[in-house]
């Protein structure tokens, strides 16, 4: 994101993308205590520039290996943000946008896939589903088994979700605004337990269309010790957070 627009009374700004224009400009409240409501928002958008310090608090990369995680940088307030552009994505690299708490935090994390391996499931007793861990860490359970023919890497997919955390907080949902997210699977725009616990590996199923499933996320998958939306000594996720999803794949979009 390389261009930022304020008005003159400084209470919005406009973003673009180096990458290719996004469709619509999306707002951003500069007073997060003058905001009325909550929108809760789990979107997409793709990040590989660096961020002006007046618009984004930027955090580096951490370096390679096991996995490339690029920490979690916040702005203040989103109040819309439309889907990208399918040229938009470019890498394995990209970025997770929770919307949350006084109108929404704009979150950055971005993982690379990993490929391949199998793993050994075991079973974990969840409060209402038993769960199965594979190697990785990422620990799932199927509410309901879709059907019809899974996501392949690179499709632009339709998902609802609750984001929770451990505690049962939830902090993130799709259901509330009624309209499901839209992001291309298996390259980086999710955090990684995402890719892998919809797209499958690492000893996962993929998920089928209509498929309902209960995604358990370690720290190491999702924000790891940083945590995301930090701000005077308070995380909207905590640093070293355990997530957990209730994903319905929706389809192909």
């Amino acid at each position: 994101l390389t261009e930022v627009k304020v008005d003159d009374m400084g209470s919005s700004s406009s973003f673009s993308s180096s990458l290719g224009s996004l469709p619509h400009p999306f707002s951003v409240s500069r007073n997060l205590k003058k905001s009325r409501s909550s929108t809760n928002r789990l979107l997409l958008v793709h990040s590989r520039s660096s961020h002006s310090p007046s618009s984004i608090f930027s955090v580096s990369p951490s370096p390679p290996p096991c996995p490339p995680l690029a920490q979690p940088s916040l702005t203040r307030g989103v109040s819309q943000l439309s889907k990208e552009e399918p040229g938009d994505v470019v890498g394995r690299r990209g970025a997770i946008v929770l919307g949350a708490c006084l109108n929404g935090l704009l979150f950055f994390s971005g993982a690379a896939r990993d490929e391949g391996a199998t793993g050994t499931a075991l079973a974990v007793e969840d409060d209402t589903c038993s769960l199965a861990v594979a190697s990785s860490g990422l620990a799932f359970c199927d509410r309901l088994v879709g059907d019809g023919p899974a996501a392949t890497k690179g499709q632009l997919i339709k998902a609802h979700y609750v984001g929770k955390l451990e505690n049962g907080k939830v902090f993130d949902s799709s259901y509330g605004r009624g309209s499901p997210l839209t992001f291309r699977i298996g390259v980086g725009e999710v955090i990684k337990g995402w890719d892998q616990g919809i797209l499958g590996g690492n000893g996962i199923p993929p998920m089928l269309p209509g498929g309902k499933r209960t995604l358990k996320i370690p720290p190491e998958l999702a924000y790891g010790m940083r945590g995301a939306g930090c701000k005077g000594g308070s995380c909207i996720i905590p640093p070293d957070s355990t997530l957990s999803f209730d994903v319905e794949f929706i389809g192909k979009a």
